[in-house]
């Protein structure tokens, strides 16, 4: 027999403090990327007092949990991620962070909290459960080489059939959920620049290659890629977002380090990126006498949603709280390691509304005054229990 939305709005209430309560902590204990051995740890102790969990540890820093339902059924994966940010915190909140230079400033704690409220409610809803439901802990989304990868190779999908996730989204109003089949977050990569010039006095700069000048021009040169290399129509970003140079206002330095990050979603399109850079590197350099070197590094591969599962996802959505609730999501320029699991078998991740004006929750993410509305992780919960129930219930 099936529980009504009346119903499963009391179960989700009734761990609604609880949920509070494990972001709060969370939030004032951050952990950085790989290195999450308590954050974990509070999982797999918070797991372990619900009932009818089979918890382990697939890597140092993550949490495995899996619960089977009394009938049988397929298997389906849920995702939260764990890690902090190198972040100074500049809220003033009672459980603002207690590590300097550490922060929860993505909302991973508020996944974290969720999908243990979750686990806490289908624990108890056992019997309702055709199949089995997989709580994947991640640790490391926001370094890569991700968290993610090594989940998938540890072999937390083996039998897994789809995979969703979560992600609480400031710039989306609380109440709204935010679903979108196809490209949804891009690919991220990464690249590093040095230009080596000769350095010497400020003064007398006909006696050098002066490498500010000529990475000045590099900078302004690769942004010509996305404005006149590739059709304005295709989702493209190169942001230069480091530039080390010099030690004293009357040197000219001998090199000059930049790094910045590609966005795009089309594969042809990124494997294109790193060769018009390098053409415009060399061409720069060369005509000015400096010489470069160039890496390019792809991370992590775009978050592209399975049509079907995303459907499947829409419905419950709509199911549980109404069509006015659920919107169509826009494509986003970030980055997301959850593409991971959805390289391997296919997978939906959606955003749950988690900013309020009238709160003064407006800063984005990665800010140092960052934070979420907590009216958002009961909808998260409940966003979480009822698409299991839909589609892996009676």
């Amino acid at each position: 027999m099936s529980i009504n939305l009346s119903d499963m709005k009391s179960y989700v209430a009734a761990v609604q403090e609880d949920v509070v309560k494990w972001r709060r902590h969370l939030h004032e204990n951050p952990e950085l990327s790989f290195e999450e051995a308590e954050t974990s740890q509070f999982v797999y102790d918070t797991l372990m007092t619900f009932d009818g969990l089979e918890v382990t540890r697939p890597t140092k820093t993550s949490v495995l949990a899996k619960l089977k339902g009394s009938h049988l059924g397929p298997v389906l994966g849920i995702r939260a991620d764990m890690d902090a940010l190198p972040i100074n915190e500049e809220n003033a909140f009672e459980f603002t962070s207690k590590t300097p230079g550490k922060m929860h400033a993505c909302g991973h704690d508020g996944h974290t909290a969720m999908l243990l409220g979750t686990a806490k409610i289908l624990t108890q809803l056992k019997d309702q459960i055709h199949g089995e439901v997989r709580f994947i802990f991640q640790h490391a989304e926001e370094l890569f080489p991700g968290g993610a990868q090594q989940m998938v190779d540890a072999g937390v999908l083996e039998g897994v059939e789809a995979v969703i996730g979560i992600h609480l989204w400031s710039p989306l109003e609380i109440g709204k959920i935010a679903v979108r089949p196809g490209p949804f977050m891009a690919a991220s990569d990464a690249f590093h620049i040095s230009i080596q010039g000769k350095g010497g006095h400020a003064a007398q700069p006909h006696f050098t290659i002066d490498p500010v000048v000529i990475a000045a021009q590099v900078v302004t040169n690769l942004q010509h890629i996305v404005s006149r290399n590739f059709d304005p129509l295709d989702p493209l970003v190169l942001s230069i977002t480091q530039f080390h140079a010099g030690t004293a206002h009357n040197i000219i330095p001998e090199k000059v380090e930049m790094a910045g990050t590609v966005r795009s979603f089309k594969p042809e399109l990124r494997n294109e990126v790193p060769m018009h850079m390098e053409r415009i590197i060399k061409g720069v350099t060369e005509a000015h006498g400096a010489s470069y070197e160039f890496s390019y590094e792809k991370g992590y591969a775009a978050v592209i949603n399975d049509a079907a599962v995303t459907e499947k996802v829409r419905t419950a959505l709509v199911e549980t709280f109404g069509e006015d609730v659920v919107v169509e999501g826009e494509q986003q320029m970030g980055g997301e390691d959850f593409s991971a699991y959805q390289q391997v078998i296919p997978g939906s991740f959606f955003y749950v509304g988690a900013g309020n004006a009238d709160k003064g929750i407006v800063y984005p993410h990665h800010h140092p005054k960052f934070t979420i509305d907590e009216d958002a992780l009961p909808i998260g919960v409940e966003s979480f229990v009822n698409i299991v129930l839909k589609t892996m219930g009676a």
